[in-house]
């Protein structure tokens, strides 16, 4: 982190046209002088290794991660940041990103914009593949790239941005981000982006070992011996109960590890001083002795019979086991015409958010103030005040601005360890985890190991299916109950089953902590089921997307849940890529024909999602009100961490209400401003943050024509203080300055919740696990070198039924990212403990691996969502994996059995296949 700003050698750096002089030591990153002496925070820092490319600067016109370069080398050279670049340039790139949705959590946008500027300046109308070139050392998480192509070739010509919508008229429209400003300016404030004055720094040491017993030295004598150490904080000065977890009746996790270790990166201690103190500090010096023990990294190892117990309460290393059955599956399965059956792994993925870990923290009275990047702000309070033994009234939470997060900042990290040190010391302090901090202590996506037989007739209907599934869930329960119940429910893709039983079991190893990653659980049936599906269409002598459409669930079908369905719109985004399919299998069968060495293949996946909880409580509040000065404010405690939550609820309240989106001021989210949304994960928050947003907008409205006596609305407009209501030829006007405000400070105010109907699952996981479901189908072309083993994906075409569009150029962006994210999932992204701890071994998809995405917005309303919307992040990522893996086969006839399809796994396939 290097954030000391120790002296020895002046540098000058020509910044903004001015001379800058810096006393600082020889050896401290520009990224860190830029940030902390010169306050240009545009330059983020993600690795600190030049592998992600956020803190890219121009130096004298090139551009060059800022945190390789020594400041000496910089010194008298001319160093560009966002803020500090050419005024022209700079606006047009931020407006051609706003324009195309270019920018979603934001956190690489700057370091993508600087290296745009160097290729614009040489090249001002550049094609994709030069695009491509020049950004290629910058990593984005979040957008899968395609429309930040689209926004640098499209810079250096006028930007067509809309309009904003008249009142009533937001919902349908492709309005940039309304917090998009911030994004393409720099200005966003993430985690590391902010701390008090004066804060001290908090570092964590961390177990060496995947299992470990330990004990403590003089830890008192080791800091008195060194200047500007303020405490060691052990699990001994914990005030509260030292354990947390998503799901407080299975919370195990301790905020610092008691007497052993249970996995690699476990915080054990905290040490708390002053920035030039802790930060060069080599805490292999600190006194702990540490005693490794046996251990387990696979759900294999942790089931077997001999494996060391991780929890006394948990016998044979079991979470918790899921099950969904209805009808009589063995049976079905004996008389079916056609049966394939299969086995498949997954491995650990990494979420590889550009933003490590990081906030700040600070007492205002008695009251504990914590600023961190988060998914859910209110459950961060819940398990924080746990840890800390404080009342729920004496913490408050902000979110920093996420730089990504797919699942895994739902869970705390950081916290209560800054609560900890604040607390103890009584001093604001801030907390920066490192990447390999970060990618040790984070969690990961479930790896599992699916068995499944599916049978059909001899028309080629499905009649029946068994499934079960082992997930490593690692040293913690995280949201190993949610992967668990979710994937039976979800197991058998959008496919009419009648006779069906899928189990899972979640299993305890000593590896790192699985948690929620964008679909918790399901891509990894999914990669299941549909290869699956994919044998039993040729054992059926059917086309692979015609079986699909047999057997696609349609209205009025009942799931293996026993719920009757509604408003699936699965058969439409089939058809919708029927086109697409017949087109690309004839251009494959001409590129095979003359091709040996290269061959492509095309592959077809569906999907379905519940959209919140599974069979839980999973409400959201809204509220809405106007000042006396005349100011509308939406209170959204939905953190949006790039999926476009603050536009998209804005819009669904503004046509609610009736009144034109520009005259909501966005509050929140922030546990002492915002009611409770609940957390950003499970494609829930459009959906039900959205109804409750609908619900207080309505309401809302309903409270104007009261004051009005009129009993509708064609104009509602808020100026200088006054409320204006227009009905025919009728106008009504009120003074809001006279008007008493309540409690909350408003003169009128409306605040609405709502909680999906939904039921609990009984033994057999029957019942009504989610009110509302998305759907999807996404065909893939890929390009196989039969003798490296490599795959490129060419194409991919994408349907996904939305329900209503509320933004199209969020949803767009949303399939794309996924799309990324479900590519990295089928190729390249594996997590290995203790070898993969870096974006440098860590391989996630770059500029040159995303392919072109066409996409398919299907509208199936569902009268369940707001204005007939669906979720949608979660799904997009689903299919894209199966159906890659399906078009490796079609290209190569290799059956890929564990992902990613390293070179290595493809070539064996391929062996395989022909024997």
């Amino acid at each position: 982190m290097n954030i000391h700003r120790a002296k020895g050698q002046e540098i000058t750096l020509t910044i903004g046209g001015a001379s800058r002089r810096i006393d600082t030591a020889p050896g401290r990153r520009l990224s860190e002088v830029l940030r902390e002496d010169l306050n240009l925070k545009s330059v983020k820092i993600g690795c600190d290794a030049g592998d992600c490319g956020a803190c890219t600067v121009l130096i004298d016109g090139r551009q060059e991660c800022a945190c390789l370069v020594p400041a000496v080398q910089a010194d008298g050279r001319t160093v560009e940041t966002l803020e500090t670049a050419e005024p022209v340039l700079r606006a047009q790139l931020q407006q051609a990103f706003l324009a195309k949705g270019a920018a979603q959590c934001g956190i690489c946008t700057p370091g993508l914009m600087m290296a745009a500027m160097e290729l614009l300046r040489d090249t001002p109308t550049p094609d994709d593949a030069q695009v491509e070139d020049a950004l290629a050392g910058v990593l984005c998480r979040c957008t899968g790239y395609r429309k930040i192509i689209a926004a640098v070739m499209a810079a250096t010509t006028p930007a067509q941005m809309q309009d904003m919508p008249q009142a009533g008229a937001a919902v349908g429209r492709a309005i940039p981000r309304l917090d998009g400003a911030r994004k393409v300016e720099g200005t966003e404030i993430f985690g590391a982006d902010y701390a008090p004055e004066g804060a001290l720094l908090v570092r964590a040491v961390r177990s060496p070992h995947y299992h470990a017993g330990f004990s403590f030295g003089d830890t008192e004598g080791w800091a008195a011996q060194i200047p500007g150490i303020a405490c060691v904080i052990t699990a001994a000065d914990i005030r509260g109960e030292n354990r947390y977890g998503v799901i407080p009746p299975l919370a195990d996790q301790p905020a610092l590890a008691e007497e052993f270790a249970r996995y690699r990166g476990e915080a054990v201690a905290l040490v708390v001083g002053s920035p030039e103190a802790v930060e060069p500090l080599d805490l292999d010096s600190f006194p702990v002795t540490w005693s490794p023990l046996p251990h387990t990294l696979t759900e294999a190892e942790g089931m077997a019979a001999d494996a060391p117990q991780l929890h006394g309460d948990r016998p044979e290393n079991t979470l918790i086991r899921g099950r969904v059955a209805c009808g009589a599956p063995d049976a079905a399965l004996a008389e079916a015409a056609h049966v394939v059956s299969g086995r498949f792994e997954t491995s650990y993925v990494e979420h590889a958010y550009i933003e490590p870990e990081a906030g700040a923290a600070w007492l205002e009275g008695d009251t504990l103030v914590i600023q961190a990047c988060t998914q859910a702000p209110v459950m961060d309070l819940e398990d924080t005040a746990r840890v800390l033994g404080l009342p729920h009234d004496r913490l408050r939470i902000i979110p920093a601005a996420a730089g990504g997060g797919f699942g895994s900042k739902l869970d705390v990290t950081l916290q209560p360890l800054l609560g900890l040190a604040v607390l103890k010391t009584g001093k604001p302090c801030r907390m920066v985890f490192s990447r390999t901090e970060s990618m040790q202590a984070s969690t990961k996506r479930h790896p599992g190991t699916m068995e499944a037989r599916i049978g059909a007739d001899a028309e080629g209907r499905i009649t029946a299916m068994t499934f079960h599934g082992d997930f490593n869930t690692g040293a913690y329960a995280s949201w190993g109950p949610t992967v668990a119940t979710r994937v039976p429910v979800h197991a058998s893709g959008p496919y009419l089953t009648p006779n069906y039983r899928a189990t899972s079991r979640a299993v305890h190893t000593h590896g790192p902590t699985s948690g929620a990653f964008r679909g918790f659980g399901v891509p990894q049936a999914a990669i299941t089921q549909e290869m699956l599906y994919d044998e039993l269409a040729q054992a059926c002598g059917m086309d692979r997307l015609a079986f699909r459409l047999r057997n696609a669930l349609r209205d009025g079908d009942k799931s293996p849940c026993g719920q009757v369905m509604q408003s699936v719109g699965l058969v439409e985004c089939l058809e919708a890529l029927q086109p697409h399919w017949e087109a690309a299998q004839r251009a494959v069968a001409a590129f095979n024909a003359a091709s040996d060495t290269r061959k492509r293949g095309i592959g077809i996946a569906s999907c379905w999602y519940g959209c919140g909880n599974t069979g839980l409580p999973n409400p959201s509040t809204i509220r809405i009100g106007i000042t006396a000065e005349g100011r509308l404010k939406l209170h959204q405690g939905a953190t949006d961490i790039g999926q476009g939550s603050n536009t998209v609820i804005t819009q669904i309240a503004a046509d609610a209400i009736g009144i034109a989106i520009g005259a909501i001021d966005i509050i929140g989210p922030d546990t002492a401003l915002t009611p409770d949304c609940g957390k950003t994960s499970a494609s829930r928050q459009t959906f039900i943050t959205g109804r409750a947003a609908e619900a207080a907008g309505r309401a809302l409205r309903a409270a104007i024509l009261r004051q009005t006596n009129l009993a509708e609305a064609e104009q509602i407009t808020l100026r200088d203080g006054r409320l204006t209501v227009t009905q025919g030829g009728q106008t009504r006007e009120i003074g809001l300055s006279d008007m008493v405000p309540d409690a909350q400070g408003y003169v009128i105010a409306a605040e609405e919740t709502y909680d999906p109907p939904t039921t609990g699952l009984d033994a057999d996981g029957q019942g009504t696990p989610y009110a509302l479901y998305g759907y999807g189908a996404q065909m893939a072309e890929v390009e196989v070198d039969m003798a490296l083993g490599t795959t490129k994906v060419r194409h991919i075409v994408a349907a996904h039924d939305v329900g209503r569009v509320i933004n199209p150029l969020l949803a767009e962006g949303q399939i794309e990212g996924g799309i990324a994210q479900g590519l990295g999932l089928a190729l390249m992204e594996e997590y290995l403990p203790g070898q993969t701890e870096n974006l440098h071994n860590y391989l996630i998809p770059t500029i040159g691996d995303m392919p072109p995405v066409t996409s398919i917005l299907i509208e199936k309303p569902d009268p369940e969502g707001p204005m007939g919307a669906k979720g949608l992040g979660e799904h997009v990522l689903i299919p894209t994996a199966p159906a890659i893996l399906n078009a490796i086969r079609d290209a190569s006839g290799a059956k890929i059995t564990k992902v990613p399809a390293l070179p290595h796994r493809v070539l064996a396939a391929i062996k395989a296949s022909r024997q």
